[in-house]
């Protein structure tokens, strides 16, 4: 396969962010293997199997409200009762109701015998061991019927379901104490160039500290995968194949940054071309038009520029979807949101921009945003400040200010 050379703005033969994307979800699958483990375990995991449940939710009819449970039939015979009991939650009254009788019942109560409606509390005036109902309610008003929430036997959640904070809950509400979800994909990361040191090094002439794969690796974690940090390589093709290999013998995928391009001393796409079964691909965007994906031996590859800001963001555009395939997760795109434009942005056709933003909310509720500052794919300052992107159409030229733009939250992306 041969590798095409860099190109300017409008290359047709770049693919646009749509098909990039495309083609990794359609080639990446979902990886074999689960494991049970507790509750707390599985917060973030993705279940392997669909969850039924045992149970009705709630177990019984219970009441909605404080008040006092009787029989609908007989509000149309009178409005006076008489209280023979009391039911609490975890406290139910044993007896029956006769007649002319009702129990003093408190939110979360089982419902009694034979009671089928709840009079709130509000509704009813006490005159000692009796209560005159003032404003009668519906029949059935203010109960909670058995598995009105989930009925026993339903499913309450499907396999490939990403577990979170509400689903422990709706597990623990089943009296369930264990799920089977998907092992976690192995991700194996380093970085490449010459011109790396590690943050507490002296720095010589024309040497930076490596920052990029601090980036990797808490966007590794945050996405919530098992990382193995590989350190950082020089511009050498041995070391790079020495590692590459050492990386597909443990891991399901790979990220690298730097060495993704076509220069002398981009030796990741030299020994991708080689020895795996990689791509270099152009896309139409910006930052981040240089990428190798595919495989090496048996393990995912993703070849990252090594401009900070590129890191990031073909992380989340690629890898992050990628991930969560192999997670057993179906692909939902990020969310969308429509604002403001406070400025003038900087735009030329070609590429699908995605500028670092801040987005915040007018009084009025209307969102608007602004740029975070220079928009350099090596200025990581500007990510940090932001807390949205900014979508800008591959067609698209200059926007106006007041113009309406696409942005997608972080909060949406690296997840």
């Amino acid at each position: 396969m041969s590798i095409p050379s860099s190109c300017d703005e409008t290359d047709p033969e770049a693919l646009t962010v749509e098909a990039a994307l495309a083609r990794v979800l359609e080639t990446v699958q979902p990886l074999e293997g689960a494991q049970r483990v507790d509750l707390h375990g599985a917060l973030g995991r993705v279940l392997a199997q669909p969850v039924s449940a045992p149970i009705d939710v709630p177990p019984h009819a219970n009441s909605a409200m404080d008040g006092y449970a009787l029989r609908a039939d007989e509000l149309a015979m009178g409005t006076a009762f008489r209280i023979v009991g009391e039911a609490f939650a975890g406290h139910p009254y044993r007896g029956d109701i006769g007649p002319g009788e009702c129990v003093r019942v408190m939110t979360g109560g089982v419902m009694p015998r034979d009671a089928d409606t709840v009079v709130q509390q509000e509704h009813v005036r006490v005159e000692g061991e009796r209560i005159r109902v003032e404003q009668a309610p519906a029949a059935g008003a203010n109960v909670r019927q058995a598995g009105e929430d989930i009925a026993a036997g339903s499913t309450v959640l499907p396999a490939g379901h990403r577990v979170g904070s509400a689903e422990l809950g709706l597990l623990a509400s089943l009296g369930l104490t264990e799920v089977d979800v998907r092992r976690l994909p192995r991700v194996a990361y380093f970085s490449t160039g010459d011109e790396l040191r590690s943050a507490g090094e002296a720095l010589g002439e024309g040497e930076i500290y490596d920052s990029n794969r601090h980036t990797l690796h808490g966007l590794l974690r945050e996405t919530g995968v098992e990382a193995t940090d590989l350190g950082r390589i020089p511009d050498d093709e041995a070391a790079t194949r020495r590692v590459m290999a050492q990386a597909a013998a443990q891991a399901d995928l790979i990220v690298t940054s730097g060495g993704a391009s076509v220069g002398a001393a981009d030796h990741v796409t030299r020994v991708l071309r080689e020895h795996g079964a990689a791509q270099f691909w152009k896309i139409a965007m910006k930052p981040g038009r240089p990428l190798n994906f595919g495989r090496v031996d048996n393990a995912w590859f993703f070849g990252l520029p090594g401009n900070p800001v590129a890191v990031m963001v073909t992380f989340a555009l690629f890898v992050a979807p990628a991930l969560r395939r192999l997670r057993g997760e179906s692909y939902a795109a990020p969310l969308i949101l429509r604002a403001t434009a406070r400025s003038a942005l900087r735009k030329n056709p070609g590429r699908t921009d995605f500028q670092r933003g801040v987005l915040t909310q007018r009084p009025d509720g209307t969102l608007e945003v602004e740029t975070s500052g220079l928009q350099s794919s090596h200025i990581l300052s500007g990510m940090s400040r932001a807390n949205c992107l900014i979508r800008l159409p591959r067609d698209a030229g200059p926007m106006a200010a007041g113009a309406t733009v696409d942005v997608i939250p972080f909060h949406a992306l690296f997840r």
